[in-house]
This record gives structure tokens, C-alpha cells and sequence, in this order.
């Protein structure tokens, strides 16, 4: 098993852990390895690099998003306790157009305008100015939210497009915070808030392994015990076999004596989601006791480095804890005030949740 660690660390550490990883890989997101040495140095990316204007280390997309998964996910669990429908797709869905509505001042219908008015669910997110900047924001991530009018958006009953980039698991992580306590679920959820944007089988069931792994570490499990549940949940849905592949691959090299570095590159690039989920997992296998150099090596590579940050630092954070996450990092990190408030806000919700079944 894993460490004892109290829950609220693991809400934490997952939510920081992936705002970090994002931030030391954003300003490296469309560098190869070659420029990324160039740039940085003969060790590559090894701090956040800090914006000149803001004096910050700056997130991307992947910390919107998966801030505004979290919200809507807070948002379904805080109707659903008043009147017992809420549908967390729905709000998630609901979440991920008012993240859109802050890159383009638009939503997909007018139909969805009552979510932007003072008698809906209150958003924090909405008041941070930092949110409505525009930080590399994923194409079919934009495209499938302008196209979802009619709540016409993408389900795994409903194909709405072919895409399994990473923008679908990169976001998720939340949902294995909040249905930590059934493995499947929270497998299910992930997949679900993925299709949302993202239909092809790979682009969902990456982002169920996700959901999967981080409940398993949110109740103590250790790395190998969270992969092993989250792949045995992956191979009873069709359309499995690309990302098991990938996975395997990482493990494999896990347990080779191939050097981090090459073992990353032979994982891919990460612009897709099976690639990026599996380099971010051998770079959590490979440093699973250091968060700091996990974080390093997933960032250090040609490719996709914020999305294979985001998601090592939300395994590795909800692995460890908030306190494995360099302090030194999170001081010089936008937003992680936000950051911190919406996993604490998670986990109070997620443990009220869970009383009110025990009740």
C-alpha cells in the first residue's frame, strides 16, 4: 500500500502537482528536446520560468480546464444535494462552457446564457482575470464546445468527432478526487467529462485510467496497486487495446535499464492522449518517492511537455501529498491560491458526499 496521508493532502497535492507540472512545461509545449536544451541549458528545464510581465510562472489551458471540471463538479454535487437530479456530465458540460466563454466571449447557444447570470451556481473562476487569458487552448476542445448547442455534446453514446488528443485526459483528474471511493465510477466520470470533446474510444478511456488511478491513490494505494486497477477497469471497454498498449510500453521501460530520457521518447511526443498519459505514468513509476524530479523528467522531452506535466504532477501529487510539491515552485506559480481552494472546496464536498451515504 502507499503512504497515510489525510485525503485533503492527496485533493491537494493532485490539484497542485498538475498546476505545476503544467507550468514548468508550458513555455516548452511546441520545443524539441534540442531547442529545449538550447533554451534552458545542458539540463534542460529544471525551474518554472517565470513570466517578465506577470513575475509568475504561467499555467496553460490544462489548469483551466481542469480547474472548471472541478467547478462543475462542485456545482452538480451542490444541487444534487438540494434537489437530488443534478447530473454531473451536465454541469461539468455546463463548467466547460463558461471556460469557453472566457476564451472566445461566446457560448455554443443562447439557450446557455442562464449559467452566466447571477442566479446561477457562483463561479470564483469567473472573477480570476488570469482565466480569461488565452494559453494555447486546445482546437477540438474549442470546436466541440462552440458545436454543442441542443446539449449536443460528445458522450460515449454520441460521436461527435474522431479526436484522441490529450486535451480530454489532461483535465480530468477531478473526477478521481471526488468519486474516490468507487474506482469504476470515478474510471466512468473521467471518461464521460473527456467524450464531452473528445469521442474517440482513446481520447475517453485514457482519461478513465486517470480518473481510476487517482481514486486508488486518494485511498492509500501505491503506484503499481493504482495502475493495476486502473487497467483491469480499462480492458472491460471496447476500444482499450491503444492505450493498454501504451501503458504496457511504460511499464516495461520502467523495469528496463533504457535511460529516462530515451524511455520518454520512445513513449511519444504526448499530443495524443494514450502517448501523454503513459509518459507521464513511467515518469511517476521512474521517480516515484521525488516529486520534483518526476515533474522534471516529464516536462524534458520534444512534444506535448505541459499536458505530460499536468498529468504526472496530478499522479505524483495525489501520490505523495501537497507537501511533496517544491514549495519553491508553488510560490512562484500563477494562481495557486485558486488552485488550493477549489481542491479544499472538492474535498469538502466529496467528504459530505460520502456522509450522506453512510447516513
Amino acid at each position: 500500500m502507499g503512504k497515510t496521508l489525510e485525503t485533503i493532502d492527496r485533493f491537494t497535492g493532485c490539484m497542485l502537482g498538475g498546476a505545476i507540472g503544467d507550468a514548468l512545461g508550458y513555455p516548452a509545449e511546441f520545443m524539441s528536446a534540442d531547442e529545449i536544451i538550447k533554451t534552458y541549458g545542458r539540463k534542460g528545464i529544471t525551474a518554472p520560468k517565470l513570466d517578465k510581465e506577470k513575475g509568475y510562472a504561467l499555467i496553460s489551458d490544462d489548469t483551466q480546464m481542469t480547474l472548471f471540471t472541478a467547478e462543475g463538479i462542485i456545482w452538480a454535487d451542490r444541487l444534487g444535494g438540494k434537489t437530488e437530479i443534478s447530473s454531473y456530465t451536465s454541469y461539468v458540460f455546463y463548467s466547460y462552457q463558461r471556460w469557453l466563454y472566457t476564451q472566445e466571449k461566446m457560448l455554443a447557444s443562447r439557450e446557455y446564457s442562464h449559467i452566466l447570470g447571477k442566479e446561477s451556481f457562483p463561479s470564483r473562476l469567473m472573477l480570476a482575470e488570469e482565466l480569461f487569458e488565452k494559453r494555447a487552448p486546445g482546437n477540438t476542445c474549442l470546436e466541440a464546445l462552440r458545436q454543442a448547442a441542443d446539449h449536443n455534446y460528445g458522450k460515449l453514446t454520441n460521436k461527435i468527432n474522431d479526436s484522441k488528443g490529450c486535451g480530454g485526459v489532461m483535465r480530468v483528474a477531478p473526477a478521481g478526487l471526488y468519486f474516490h471511493r468507487d474506482s469504476e465510477r470515478a474510471f466512468r466520470m473521467a471518461a464521460e467529462f473527456a467524450a464531452i470533446t473528445h469521442t474517440h474510444p482513446t481520447g475517453y478511456l485514457a482519461a478513465g485510467v486517470l480518473g481510476a488511478m487517482i481514486a486508488e491513490l486518494v485511498c492509500g494505494a501505491d503506484l503499481e496497486e493504482a495502475l493495476d486497477v486502473a487497467v483491469y477497469i480499462l480492458k472491460s471497454y471496447d476500444g482499450c487495446m491503444e492505450t493498454f498498449r501504451a501503458l504496457d510500453h511504460a511499464r516495461a521501460l520502467e523495469s528496463s535499464d533504457t535511460p529516462p530520457l530515451e524511455a520518454v521518447k520512445r513513449l511519444g511526443q504526448g499530443w495524443v492522449a494514450e502517448e501523454a498519459l503513459a509518459i507521464a505514468v513511467y515518469c511517476a513509476l521512474c521517480h516515484s518517492e521525488n516529486a520534483e524530479n518526476a515533474l522534471l523528467l516529464s516536462v524534458n522531452h520534444s512534444g506535448d511537455s505541459d499536458s505530460t506535466g499536468s498529468i504526472c504532477g496530478n499522479i505524483i501529487g495525489a501520490y505523495l501529498g501537497a507537501a511533496a510539491i517544491p514549495k519553491k515552485w508553488v510560490k512562484k506559480t500563477e494562481l495557486t491560491d485558486v488552485v488550493k481552494d477549489t481542491a479544499q472546496t472538492l474535498h469538502a464536498c466529496a467528504f459530505a458526499a460520502e456522509q450522506n451515504i453512510s447516513d
